[in-house]
């Protein structure tokens, strides 16, 4: 898995970005938890996402915000880090430009994020948020939704209660044809400790639905 560096608003930024094999293959950019909380591209959950998309055939960027590992600039409170999303988005369509779709997935402070990134990007045909901090963090940007996608949260997160995200979650409307789904992972926390396998389940389900199983996983278990 490559690591690379590219351009960011705010200087460079370090990533690890794994290509597709096929051209015009979907890209998948997966978003860390908060930076001044010890969030970085490192993540155990933001790993296993880019994995899974790796394995359903898609190019996949994961990557620091600015002021974490090596990515150059200082925490923005959510502006700045918005724009290097943009500017990741930017870095991966110029290398596939045959690409004709995008999902963004973020985690945690990263999920509030990527769903702005939604709003700004028609090519972001879905998302993945882990964790949305929806009680912490305006989310009434989604106004409409425009594309489908699936909130997944702990049932014993404390940082962001299930029936307080989902009080938001609810009143978000969507464009029609959208649908938002939503999963509860049974005993997970905010940061899902001991229940990271549970999570990748409850992810693994929406996807194999939505774009496809992991050809590759099974494409090496078959060798």
């Amino acid at each position: 898995m490559p690591e690379v560096i590219f351009n960011g608003p705010a200087g460079r930024i370090e990533g690890r970005y794994q290509p597709a094999k096929k051209r015009g293959a979907p890209l998948a950019i997966i978003l860390h938890p908060h930076p001044q909380f010890g969030g970085t591209m490192n993540n155990q959950i933001v790993y296993n996402l880019f994995y899974t998309f790796v394995n359903r055939g898609f190019s996949a960027l994961r990557f620091n915000f600015r002021g974490v590992g090596r990515s150059q600039g200082h925490f923005d409170h959510g502006a700045g880090e918005l724009s290097d999303a943009a500017a990741a988005l930017d870095w991966m369509q110029a290398l596939n430009p045959e690409a004709k779709s995008c999902w963004i997935t973020g985690v945690s402070f990263g999920a509030w994020i990527g769903m702005q990134l939604l709003m700004r990007r028609p090519e972001i045909e879905g998302f993945l948020s882990i964790a949305a901090m929806a009680n912490r963090y305006d989310f009434s940007f989604l106004a409409p939704c425009p594309s489908s996608g699936l909130f997944v949260h702990g049932s014993e997160d404390r940082v962001a209660p299930v029936k307080e995200v989902m009080a938001v979650i609810e009143k978000v409307k969507t464009q029609k044809g959208i649908q938002i789904e939503h999963a509860v992972v049974e005993g997970a926390n905010h940061f899902f400790d001991g229940r990271v396998d549970q999570l990748m389940e409850q992810v693994g389900v929406y996807l194999d639905r939505k774009v496809g199983p992991e050809i590759l996983k099974t494409e090496q278990e078959q060798a």
